[in-house]
C-alpha cells in the first residue's frame, strides 16, 4: 500500500486547480485505472465512485482557487506542490494511514521540469504546509516524483481520475451559476465557448467573473478588446 498524488486543471482560465491523493493497494483498484485524460468522462465517474467506496482506501482532495492562483507572490510550480501537499495530508489524516509503517511511500506526478526538485519540495510542504492544516499530525513520508506517473503508476492514475472528476463537478457548479449565458465551457483558453462566455460577461459587467484567473493572458485579451470596442464607439 502506498499513496499516489496528481492534479487537474493547471491551464484553464476558469475554475480551480484540483489536487487529489489516493492511499491504496493497487490490487484494490479497477483494472482499467489510467491517466484521466485517456478515459471517457462516464468511465472516470464510475472509477471515482469505485475508489471512494472501496475498503482500505483513503482519498484526499484539495482545491487551489483562482484568487490564490492570481496572487503575485507565487507561481504555478509552487501552487502545484502546495495543492498536492494539501491532498496528501488530507489522505493521510485518518485511521488507514495511522495503521501503516512509516515512512509512507508517496509517488507524485511531477509538476516541475526537475523530478527530484519537485519530490523534495513536495516532501517539505507535506511536513510543513504553512497553512491552517499545519496543526494536523500526519505520518512521515518518503516522496518520489516522475513525469508521466499518471500513465505509468496505477495509484497516481487513480489520483488523476479523482482530481479530474472533482474539477469537472466544480465546473458544472460554475456553469450553473451563470445560467444567463450559453454555458462557460471547459474553462480552457482554447475552448470557443469559454472565450465567448468571458467576452459576453465582460461586455455586461466591465470585468471578468470571480471564477476567472484574472492573471491569465486570456483575461487580459478579453478586457483589452472590450476597452478598445468602447473607445471605437466614440
Amino acid at each position: 500500500m502506498y499513496l499516489g498524488v496528481d492534479e487537474a486543471g493547471k491551464g484553464p482560465v476558469l475554475g480551480p486547480m484540483v489536487a487529489a491523493a489516493v492511499l491504496a493497494d493497487p490490487s484494490t483498484l479497477p483494472d482499467d485505472v489510467d491517466d484521466s485524460k485517456r478515459i471517457t468522462p462516464a468511465r472516470r465517474e464510475s472509477i471515482d465512485a469505485a475508489i471512494r467506496e472501496a475498503d482500505r482506501v483513503a482519498v484526499g482532495v484539495a482545491f487551489v482557487e483562482p484568487a490564490e492562483i492570481d496572487r503575485p507572490d507565487t507561481d504555478m510550480n509552487t501552487l502545484t506542490v502546495r495543492g498536492q501537499a494539501r491532498a496528501v495530508r488530507a489522505a493521510l489524516d485518518g485511521s488507514l494511514a495511522a495503521g501503516l509503517d512509516e515512512p509512507i511511500r508517496v509517488v507524485a506526478d511531477a509538476g516541475d521540469t526537475s523530478e527530484s526538485r519537485f519530490a523534495r519540495r513536495l516532501a517539505e510542504f507535506v511536513a510543513d504546509p504553512g497553512d491552517d492544516t499545519a496543526d494536523t499530525d500526519i505520518p512521515a513520508v518518503d516522496v518520489a516524483a516522475a513525469h508521466g506517473a499518471d500513465e505509468d503508476d496505477p495509484i497516481v492514475g487513480a489520483a488523476s481520475i479523482v482530481a479530474k472528476v472533482a474539477r469537472d463537478e466544480r465546473m458544472a457548479t460554475i456553469d450553473a451559476d451563470y445560467l444567463a449565458y450559453d454555458g462557460v465551457g471547459s474553462g480552457y483558453p482554447s475552448d470557443p465557448t469559454t472565450r465567448s462566455f468571458l467576452r459576453a460577461y465582460v461586455d455586461d459587467h466591465g470585468d471578468v467573473p470571480d471564477c476567472a484567473r484574472r492573471s491569465w493572458a486570456t483575461c487580459d485579451d478579453v478586457l483589452a478588446a472590450a476597452e478598445q470596442a468602447g473607445l471605437d464607439e466614440f
